[in-house]
């Protein structure tokens, strides 16, 4: 039996199909059909179809952020199984077309293209030679992504995210506004969560950032932690004498560790990148002006020297040209020295790259 996408690929005629359905509506200046009134779609492209990328790219699905998303990887059965999958659901969903090929063509025209793809590390490898092996990874994926999509911006979601933005700016030849890395906009969540449990609140009322790197050298910032607009931290220490130095160290331990927990629990991490992604696509394509903590040049900031090209996480205001803005937030000493530290292992990594 032959296996198809469409019923043109059955072999029915789909030219002219929906004709014997529905009459041309004419707007009354002449014979042409309102077709071009129709509002421009927007595409996003997903470069990666492991279990990070569909959960992106059906959290894109139902949240309806997209016309059209463009599934790319390396193993076509696969490729295709997650597209049909996807497409079986298509009488649940709102109306977005779905696409998928091996070949980086099929995310032309996209607007916004979201990388996840990167090569696994080997047991014994140094994290040198895996960085090494994504970066030459990248050189085949993000120059064709500009090409066949000029305009679009660049999300770059594969680990060390980072670097891995370091690297896409660099080749792809784009301004630093238009590509972005999802850096610590799920660590901040994580951090978010674990202060509304123990609050009782909505975390959507908690505002906590995570800055840096996101990795090891991770900076929580204590200091502008807030619910409802209010400071939270003195008066956590007042009233729990165990909110010291050493727990808030272990508390950021614990959102770093986090991702560590899930994939030893169950594998892999999916879904609350799957929606941290989503969060971002949505500020950026419906143009929300929102802030975000992800990963962006942050030369010159916080003492970062100026020839420094590190990226790294800093709130972020992001719209549909990309990013409108970094804010230059007041940090304590300690947790400007630990930003700095994390800058200065970020830097020695891209160093090493040689771009």
């Amino acid at each position: 039996m032959k296996k198809a996408t469409s019923l043109s690929e059955l072999g029915f005629d789909a030219n002219g199909a929906s004709s014997g359905f529905f009459r041309p509506v004419s707007d009354g200046m002449d014979s042409t059909p309102t077709s071009h009134h129709r509002r421009r779609l927007t595409k996003v492209s997903v470069i990666g179809a492991g279990n990070v990328g569909m959960a992106i790219a059906q959290t894109i699905l139902t949240r309806d952020l997209a016309d059209e998303i463009a599934l790319v990887d390396a193993l076509p059965d696969k490729l295709l199984g997650e597209m049909l999958d996807l497409q079986h659901a298509a009488a649940f969903l709102p109306r977005t077309r779905l696409v998928s090929d091996t070949d980086m063509s099929v995310t032309r025209g996209s607007d916004l293209a979201i990388v996840t793809a990167g090569a696994r590390q080997i047991p014994g490898e140094t994290r040198l030679n895996l960085l090494q092996r994504n970066v030459a990874l990248f050189r085949k994926i993000v120059p064709a992504l500009a090409e066949h999509s000029p305009d679009a911006i660049l999300l770059i979601v594969s680990n060390p995210v980072d670097v891995l933005t370091y690297v896409a700016w660099k080749l792809s030849g784009f301004p630093v506004s238009r590509v972005i890395g999802s850096g610590t906009n799920l660590d901040s969540s994580r951090f978010r969560f674990l202060l509304a449990e123990h609050l009782d609140v909505n975390a959507q009322d908690v505002n906590a950032y995570m800055v840096g790197e996101h990795g090891d050298s991770s900076v929580a910032v204590w200091s502008t932690l807030s619910v409802a607009g209010m400071p939270v931290l003195k008066s956590l220490q007042e009233s729990h004498s165990s909110f010291g130095e050493e727990a808030l160290e272990g508390i950021r331990r614990a959102i770093v560790d986090s991702a560590y927990e899930v994939i030893g629990l169950k594998g892999y991490t999916s879904w609350a990148i799957g929606y941290s992604v989503a969060n971002l696509v949505s500020s950026l394509l419906r143009d929300q002006r929102r802030i975000h903590p992800v990963s962006v040049l942050a030369a010159g900031f916080h003492g970062i020297p100026d020839d420094h090209e590190v990226f790294l996480s800093l709130p972020a205001r992001l719209g549909r040209a990309g990013v409108l803005g970094v804010a230059d937030m007041e940090l304590t000493d300690e947790e400007t020295r630990r930003l700095r530290r994390s800058a200065k292992t970020l830097w020695e990594n891209t160093q090493l790259l040689g771009l």
